[in-house]
């Protein structure tokens, strides 16, 4: 591939549009939601469809654009409120499958629910229709019904999908025309099949099993042409790691799945009918934690997503290996991830961001050896002031080597003010690459870490489940221990500090406002949990109660321990809670019940609760207040460094 001149022109205006501003950039620039995201190219890649975000008003649009003629269509407008856009996929060159999800509530059990619906975009105006019709026969209203096994993909009228019509959490596979929404049902929900897969030529051919009581797990088989259900592995999901299907490989016969090789995740494959098990990769450091990419071409595993490898890629054909190779080439002031492709590959689609600079979408044409600039992410942020993300270690009391990613406004010397910045989960992980948050806070001129604590995924097991049982604990201990390194570095100045946390990194804000009270000068906490005892009953209304007390715990006096809400008489710094009314996955009463008490302590809190808000910020009116709450706050409690 060459870098051509329109390629260089738009490249080049992108970035040095980019660093042209000296004063401090409107908090609005960093808390808008992306301008566009989840672009999805047509099979002929003559179309594309995207999510568009506008600010005046503030809607989100699914917007499908002709690329041949330029022509655009609006096909689904949301404000967001009430009903989110939750995924969309070609099913054709004129259909779009679209999955939307919303809040639900019974009682006092809120829930979310999902709902699937086809879009014709090959008339003048776009014409959709739900999917999914309740029969005479059904027994209930499924709750999720947009899981989507096969895209068939020798018959682009039809998809696979599983629901439980019959059965409540034991979903049936069933055929369905798009266009007619007549339905067959391919196999009855049985054997505890929670989730079932298809191979690449949409049969289905897996079905993972679980029994939510006992934890009882395995995963059934077909096996060539022969119709039983063969299991193919056991184990007590409660008490043993898992075996996670990844997908086939164009040999129907060959599965590759995910599985501990000693302490890492690593990735192997089965042929099913020899029963030959071997291992395709590992990582002797870090878990093998990605998925498989295939070829739009040929149907078949071609590499695989590896976050701790060169570029987060690593083909195994050549041909792709080279080609991404001389992408980076083209474009080397970025991480370059291929994310589409036409069937014939000659259309595809780039998503490129580097730690400084917002991401941004490319189109490219491999005859014509073009790639020109489509969207940007955040086109109101320049890039100077910016920072790189360190890799860095620390070392926990006990011993633990910990990673974590510092960033330091540029310009300045430390000790300077410092937010330390625990991730959410806490079963994730921090990477490099762009982050709106951290970024923000580096425009801010603070110093910003966050580290990749005991409970992170990533590590091996013994590191992923430190977390059990131990919310508070050791892996608290190893923020106290983050926030002192940065003091002994002379990056943080000890007195302008402030933690600050969304979901779990929002509890665990408030366990160190609770156990180390004169190390932090403030706390900020976005839908944070504050009772674990409250979080461990609340799981009683689902089907997961088991597995969340196998997390937690549920001995009353210990979740009390470890409880912000419990311990808010040691608090003795500014609190900031805020929290999304919506929320479905943190309930809102976490954050209104840990304000009330805070106040009738006469703690020193200010409680933000955001109208229709969820755990994602996915509103843009809450997503602008809960920056704006932010910036205020840590300006009056640590001040503002100069750039």
């Amino acid at each position: 591939m060459t870098r051509n001149v329109k390629y260089l022109g738009f490249f080049v205006l992108l970035f040095i549009s980019k660093t042209l501003f000296s004063a401090e950039l409107a908090v609005s620039s960093f808390s808008q939601l992306p301008s566009v995201s989840g672009l999805d190219l047509s099979p002929n890649g003559s179309q594309i469809a995207f999510i568009q975000n506008y600010t005046n008003p503030q809607i989100s649009v699914l917007t499908a654009l002709n690329l041949l003629t330029g022509d655009k269509k609006y096909l689904v407008k949301s404000d967001n409120e009430d009903i989110k856009i939750n995924w969309f996929r070609w099913a054709n060159e004129k259909t779009l499958i679209v999955s939307v999800r919303f809040a639900s509530k019974t009682g006092t059990v809120a829930y979310k629910e999902t709902r699937l619906v086809a879009i014709d975009v090959d008339g003048k105006e776009a014409k959709q229709r739900n999917l999914i019709r309740a029969g005479a026969n059904d027994n209930h209203v499924s709750q999720f019904q947009d899981d989507v096994v096969s895209f068939l993909p020798d018959d682009p009228e039809h998809i696979l999908i599983a629901i439980d019509l019959d059965i409540p959490n034991l979903p049936s596979v069933y055929k369905l025309n798009i266009y007619t929404r007549r339905k067959s049902r391919i196999e009855k929900g049985k054997m505890d099949v929670r989730d079932w897969m298809a191979d690449r030529q949409g049969n289905l051919r897996l079905g993972q099993a679980l029994d939510y009581n006992s934890g009882e797990a395995s995963i059934r088989i077909k096996i060539g042409d022969d119709d039983t259900w063969h299991t193919m592995f056991e184990y007590n999901a409660l008490e043993e790691p898992g075996i996670t299907p990844l997908g086939f490989a164009k040999n129907p016969d060959i599965l590759y799945y995910r599985a501990y090789k000693e302490d890492k995740l690593a990735l192997f494959k089965i042929n099913l009918v020899s029963k030959k098990i071997s291992l395709v990769f590992d990582d002797p450091d870090y878990d093998f934690d990605g998925s498989l990419i295939y070829s739009r071409k040929s149907n078949d595993v071609i590499g695989i997503r590896h976050s701790n490898s060169d570029g987060g890629r690593i083909y195994w054909n050549d041909d792709y290996a080279k080609f991404q190779q001389a992408i980076d080439i083209a474009m080397p002031d970025t991480s370059n991830y291929l994310v589409d492709f036409s069937d014939d590959e000659n259309i595809y689609t780039i998503y490129a961001e580097s730690d400084f600079i917002p991401g941004a979408y490319f189109l490219g044409n491999r005859e014509e050896k073009t790639i020109n600039l489509a969207f940007e992410q955040y086109p109101s942020i320049p890039i100077e002031g910016l920072s790189e993300h360190s890799l860095v270690t620390y070392t926990a009391r006990d011993g633990t080597p910990i990673e974590g990613y510092l960033s330091l406004p540029k310009s300045t010397e430390g000790p300077i003010a410092t937010i330390l910045h625990p991730h959410g989960g806490p079963g994730a992980r921090e990477y490099d690459g762009f982050d709106y948050w951290t970024s923000f806070f580096v425009s801010r001129g603070y110093a910003v870490f966050r580290p990749n604590f005991r409970g992170s995924t990533g590590y091996g097991r013994q590191f992923a489940e430190s977390q059990m049982q131990a919310w508070g604990l050791s892996m608290q201990d190893d923020l106290t221990d983050a926030a002192h390194w940065l003091v002994e570095q002379k990056i943080a100045d000890p007195n302008r500090m402030c933690i600050v946390g969304a979901s779990y990194g929002g509890y665990a804000a408030m366990m160190a406002a609770v156990k180390t009270p004169d190390l932090f000068q403030c706390a900020v906490s976005f839908a944070g949990v504050m009772d674990l005892d409250r979080l461990v009953r609340g799981s009683r209304h689902f089907l997961n109660k088991k597995f969340v007390k196998k997390q937690i715990g549920e001995d009353d006096d210990d979740l009390e321990a470890r409880s912000p809400y419990y311990q808010a008489k040691q608090i003795k710094i500014p609190v900031l809670l805020m929290h999304g009314e919506d929320d479905r996955v943190v309930d809102v009463k976490q954050s209104r019940e840990m304000a009330d008490e805070l106040e009738d302590l006469d703690k020193e809190v200010k409680y933000v609760e955001l109208e229709n808000g969820d755990h994602y910020l996915s509103i843009q009116r809450n997503r602008h207040r809960v920056f704006s709450e932010m910036d205020s706050f840590l300006k009056k409690y640590l001040g503002a460094n100069q750039l």
